[in-house]
Formats: C-alpha cells, structure tokens, sequence
C-alpha cells in the first residue's frame, strides 16, 4: 500500500519505527576519485605557508578535476536511471512501478545536488 507520508519523507532520513534503517546514498562521484583528489587537496594545504601561488594553482586544478567527475558521475547516473524507464514494457503495473521507482531516484540525486 503507498504511504503518502513516507513518501514526501526525504531520502536520506530514518524512516521512522518501521525498523527498516534509512539506506545510506551512494556517493556521487567513485571513492577512488575521490580519495586521490582529497590528498592532493590536502598537500595544497600543506605547502600554502612555504608556496601560497602553488598551494592555489594546485586547489584550483583538483576544484576542476572534482568537477568534472560530478559532472561525469551524473551524466552516467541520468543515463542509467533513462534506460531503467524507457524501455518499459506493456504491463501497465510494472511500467508505473518503475516510473515510481526512477522518479524517486531523480528526486533522491536532486536533492543532494541542492544540498551541496
């Protein structure tokens, strides 16, 4: 049965006294990204006392290679959640579980990205 209020419920929360624990979100962008970025950002830190410049030349380039990653991490998450609803079959039922299904995974990404 469909539960309106778990439903309007973002995400990311508990769900409350059903037992079931909240799911923990995926990470946007792959952890082997991530953490070669993160120590790189660290050095940038690092070295900004002895070379600030460098320090910044170097943030700067890991901002835009972790951009880049969303940006390629989403596109890929959009591609997959598109071929998940667009290659619905004929049973009405199904088809409409799995537009809920991919809807709620839009609004899951989204909500992230507005989080950030």
């Amino acid at each position: 049965m469909y539960d309106q209020t778990r439903a309007q419920q973002p995400p990311d929360q508990p769900r409350g006294s059903t037992g079931h624990r909240a799911q923990v979100p995926e990470p946007l962008v792959p952890s082997a990204g991530r953490a070669d970025l993160d120590k790189r950002l660290g050095h940038a830190l690092n070295i900004f006392a002895d070379s600030p410049r460098e320090a910044l030349q170097e943030a700067e380039t890991v901002f835009d290679e972790a951009t880049a990653l969303l940006v390629t991490a989403l596109a890929e998450r959009r591609e997959a959640l598109r071929a998940g609803w667009n290659e619905g079959g004929d049973d009405a039922d199904a088809q409409s579980d799995e537009y809920r299904l991919a809807l709620r995974q839009y609004r899951e990404v989204t909500q992230r990205l507005l989080r950030m």
